[in-house]
């Protein structure tokens, strides 16, 4: 009989067994793994670096970056957050360190000082980890029976962990939970436009793109305006768009744009102006700069690249200057710098790090305690339940927080 017996060996698993026998060294614990890899998702995180947390140290700052879980989440962020979070690492030796954009690694840049962190510390605290080990049922009871392909286990706690797993869903489904429908979180927008067309690798600093949708699935989707539009990098790739602008708007309307099958319109803002204001500025510069060729003048901070493409689509003379260029050119310049619209036909995986939005229903879950409102002695954390956030380290911190708020009341 175990004490607590954790189904999924990624970040939320480990990090649960491991302050939970800190706080309980004569437990009988054990992490239960289905592939042959422990951590898997750890290793390969922020380039094989780990994106451990992010600098955001305000609970309610911290809970925006969640597109679901914002509200349920603010109480566990105020119990143990990103602060709690280094102060964890730094006491087995590891320091993070913080990037200009917030984000936070270990200063060992490898993903492996975590994973070794973790094994190394279920070695010292005598926690059994088993691999290869497939959940086929769960039987609620005095204690839960664990039912796998080659062994039964019984155990008188258990924390769900596996991530995003459809069987596990299917089980705690039968056990009486509400699982939310899955769907891809964090994905780049696939797109074939001449505007971007064979520009892989050009990326702008500072760029707004907003969501061209029916009113209708706004409605159903209970996104609002603030929701639709983002703001960041925005970088071209071989599909289309990515970059931490596209990210934010595929996490926030994931399900709207699930529901439209990934066929929508985008309008791209690559100037930061509206476009009278955008005009304005090219009339200006038309006045001061205007022996020079427009194709080579770039303003905005919009790479070469991609200026001259843009200016392409507007003039048919390559050698135009600025002095030759009529208003209504000009107009048109500033309507593609400024509100290009753009169609999506599809969605491509960010890099490694497939988030997903969907899971145990937040309704069914305890967040003082990370317990099933249901089972008692079931405890979840990380991706199996509907919480996911923007890239950047908080799906991690989410994780963290839940495991150390699972050993805080178990």
């Amino acid at each position: 009989m175990y004490d607590l017996a954790i189904i999924g060996g990624g970040a939320a698993g480990f990090f649960t067994a491991i302050n939970v026998k800190r706080k309980h060294p004569t437990w009988k614990l054990a992490i239960f793994e289905k592939s042959q890899t422990f951590l898997g998702k750890v290793a390969i995180s922020g380039g094989g670096r780990c994106n451990v947390t992010h600098a955001c140290f305000d609970p309610q700052v911290l809970c925006q970056y969640y597109p679901r879980g914002k509200k349920e989440l603010r109480s566990v962020f105020e119990r143990f957050g990103p602060k709690e979070t280094i102060a964890w690492f730094k006491h087995y030796g590891i320091a993070i360190k913080q990037e200009s954009d917030g984000r936070m690694f270990p200063e060992s840049n490898t993903s492996e000082t975590i994973v070794d962190c973790f094994l190394d510390a279920c070695d010292e605290l005598d926690i059994e980890l088993y691999k290869g080990m497939a959940l086929q049922s769960i039987e609620a009871g005095a204690s839960y029976t664990l039912l796998f392909q080659n062994a039964k286990v019984k155990a008188k706690n258990v924390a769900i962990t596996a991530g995003s797993s459809q069987s596990i869903w299917q089980m705690l489904q039968t056990l009486g939970h509400t699982i939310v429908a899955p769907v891809p979180s964090l994905f780049t927008f696939n797109i074939k436009d001449p505007f971007v067309e064979d520009l892989m690798g050009v990326s702008v600093p500072k760029a707004q793109v907003k969501l061209d949708l029916p009113a209708e699935l706004l409605k159903s989707s209970g996104l609002k305006a603030v929701d639709i539009t983002q703001s960041g990098p925005l970088l071209v790739t071989h599909w289309g768009l990515s970059g931490p602008a596209i990210l934010k708007l595929s996490a926030v309307a994931a399900r709207a744009l699930h529901d439209c099958q990934y066929q929508f319109k985008i309008k791209v803002n690559l100037c930061g102006l509206n476009q009278e204001d955008c005009l304005a500025v090219l009339l200006n510069i038309k006045s001061e700069q205007s022996k020079k060729l427009m194709v080579n003048t770039p303003f905005f901070e919009i790479p070469n690249r991609w200026w001259q493409r843009i200016v392409q689509l507007c003039i048919d003379n390559t050698q135009m200057t600025w002095a030759d260029c009529n208003k209504k050119t000009l107009q048109s310049l500033a309507q593609k710098l400024s509100d290009y619209s753009l169609e999506v036909k599809g969605k491509s995986t960010f890099k490694d790090e497939f988030v997903t939005a969907g899971g145990v229903d937040l309704k069914d879950i305890q967040f003082k305690t990370m317990e099933s409102k249901l089972l008692p002695r079931m405890y979840f954390a990380g991706e199996v339940i509907n919480v996911d956030a923007l890239t950047g380290g908080f799906n991690f911190q989410a994780a963290w927080s839940e495991s150390w708020i699972i050993a805080q009341s178990i």
